[in-house]
């Protein structure tokens, strides 16, 4: 194998007629072995190294899952994406799979080994935005937002009093101990950020998921992390609701950017699909336009709840049964 290859794959999801994964191909990457410090100096150059990459463009990938094969090519960006049915029953839990990048000569240049969650068909599903909803991010202020990132590390960083309480709570509702329901986690930072965030919501003991993030982006334009258009995540939204038309779906967001209009876009065309939506007051002079947006989501006969802690939202989810 070609040791400057490597082959990253995220967590999929899915069931046995629609099964997804992602990754990524790199020609090369730094070594981005993270050192927790309190120092700052080596919290931004670890963080500098995460966007230090070259992505191998339409190089051909091989996926394996029991039996199966499947090729596909990477994208510009180096990025490949795996849909498919499985040729046999999948039962519900976590499933292996495998990736290799394959030169022309069909020789392995490099693998890699990720996971597949299959929820039962009678399970709740969530959608949790990431930053200001479950991570304090500051992202409506460039500068606030960037300190966030620059001088902490996943070790570091703050998630909302009791907001890993809540999640714990809700993955282990009706279900069994065994087969948590799903967790998908949207975020607008970027793939390059995927192990920083997984050590993050590991170490804040939130419930393990899927992550759909954005395009890749190279060190020049780190700071410019995060700054994508919301179509974007309206998008990523509604492929996972496509990918599980018979799963019941629980948003949460907030609003100091555009979640709730967001939601209130998906439950007006989605609305036998949604349980509830949570949105998190983080910005007060909005509340008004976000009451009006989670107006039209109740008349939809999707419940909906605007708090500020967290406590809120898990009585609420105590009064309608979610938990």
């Amino acid at each position: 194998m070609n040791k400057s290859v490597s082959v990253k794959i995220y967590h999929g999801y899915g069931h046995k007629h629609n099964l997804v994964v992602y990754g990524h191909v790199f020609k090369r990457k730094a070594k981005t072995t993270q050192i927790y410090s309190n120092n700052i100096f080596v919290n931004i150059v670890h963080l500098f190294k995460l966007f230090i990459l070259q992505p191998y463009p339409f190089v051909r990938v091989r996926l394996q899952f029991f039996d199966q094969t499947i090729y596909n090519k990477t994208e510009q960006d180096g990025f490949f994406k795996f849909e498919w049915e499985a040729e046999q029953d999948v039962s519900a839990g976590w499933h292996f799979v495998k990736v290799e990048a394959v030169n022309e000569e069909g020789e392995v240049l490099s693998s890699g080994e990720g996971k597949i969650y299959v929820p039962h068909i009678t399970q709740y599903a969530f959608i949790s935005d990431v930053d200001d909803t479950v991570m304090v991010s500051h992202s409506a202020t460039i500068g606030r937002r960037l300190r966030e990132l620059f001088i902490k590390n996943p070790h570091t960083r703050k998630t909302f009093p009791d907001a890993a309480s809540h999640y714990q709570q809700l993955a282990l509702s009706h279900t069994d101990h065994a087969q948590p329901n799903p967790f998908f986690y949207v975020s607008s930072s970027e793939w390059n950020l995927y192990d920083y965030l997984i050590e993050t919501f590991k170490f804040n003991k939130l419930p393990d998921g899927a992550f759909l993030l954005n395009t890749l982006k190279h060190w020049k334009d780190l700071v410019k992390t995060g700054k994508t258009g919301h179509e974007g995540k309206l998008l990523r939204v509604m492929r996972i609701l496509d990918a599980f038309p018979n799963q019941k779906f629980v948003f949460f967001g907030d609003n100091s950017q555009q979640d709730p209009a967001i939601y209130s876009a998906i439950v007006e065309k989605y609305p036998q699909n949604i349980e509830a939506v949570y949105i998190r007051n983080i910005r007060p002079e909005k509340e008004e336009e976000t009451q009006n947006l989670l107006q039209k989501i109740e008349n939809k006969n999707v419940k909906a709840c605007l708090f500020k802690d967290s406590a809120e939202a898990i009585n609420h989810s105590k009064t309608i049964g979610l938990i």
